[in-house]
């Protein structure tokens, strides 16, 4: 026979030279079921549309090569890629894309419609095209107003309402100016491409090397690229600061008891 169990056994002392053993954190996405968002998608999806529209619009009433040439029309398809990317991951309840694209997409487009209404279209600005004959009327206003106000719109009210906040960080703020100053020398190597004295040389005044000279273009590249550092400076702290919109009780898989007694 053997002898029996002793109902309480004392603790034995730890061996030393043992690691003790570190509490593991669970992710949040081991434990919260994932989470459709259908109406997102389909704000997303139809956002995705009117800019693609505006675009389409623009390259049938003018050269596709120049109208493809432009900043705006470069951001607003690159919007209309990113979110819909975003609509299927909001259908299918995936994970939103990195930040690091859609804060860029957010910043470029910002810029399009600020660029436009603060500079382009202001009767007051030095660079204003209000007047002249380059203003546009007819489906080439629509297609306008689609790609510098309409989409900077929604896609700040789709940062604001439809997006979770604090995902921007400062260090990318730096990254995001990379492809504006790419913009810059693209414009002046095209610029240089195509013989002096054409109409649409340089496609924004104050980018006009002919009117103003490289020393004032560059000091206005300067500006800009300070001023759109300060926006997404701006970005950053605004994301950190805002409310949660998408704020929601979601399933765990599991529920806590309240202890019995």
């Amino acid at each position: 026979m053997t002898a029996p169990i002793p109902r309480d056994i004392p603790d034995l002392p730890a061996l030393p030279g043992m690691p003790a053993l570190l509490p593991s954190s669970v992710p949040a996405s081991a434990v919260v079921a994932p989470v459709r968002r259908p109406l997102v998608a389909v704000y997303r999806l139809l956002v995705a549309l009117t800019a693609a529209a505006g675009v389409t619009i623009d390259l049938l009433l003018g050269s596709p090569v120049r109208v493809l040439s432009h900043f705006a029309i470069q951001s607003n398809i690159l919007l209309a890629l990113v979110f819909l990317l975003s609509a299927r991951r909001a259908w299918t309840a995936r994970r939103p894309l990195p930040s690091l694209v859609t804060g860029a997409t957010l910043l470029y487009i910002a810029i399009t419609g600020l660029v436009y209404h603060l500079l382009l279209a202001d009767a007051a600005s030095p660079f204003s095209l209000i007047g002249g004959t380059t203003e546009p009327a007819g489906r080439q206003a629509i297609a306008n107003q689609i790609v510098h106000t309409v989409i900077p719109i929604a896609a700040v009210l789709d940062w604001l309402l439809l997006t979770a906040p604090g995902r921007l960080h400062l260090r990318q703020a730096t990254t995001w100016l990379v492809y504006p100053m790419a913009y810059l020398a693209f414009s002046f190597v095209r610029g240089e491409l195509i013989l002096p004295g054409t109409r649409g040389r340089y496609l924004y005044p104050f980018l006009d090397v002919d009117h103003h000279g490289y020393k004032s273009v560059l000091a206005n590249a300067l500006l800009l690229g300070l001023s759109f550092y300060a926006l997404a400076l701006l970005l950053v702290a605004l994301d950190h600061i805002r409310p949660n919109p998408t704020r929601h009780r979601g399933k765990t898989g599991f529920r806590l008891q309240p202890p019995v007694g």
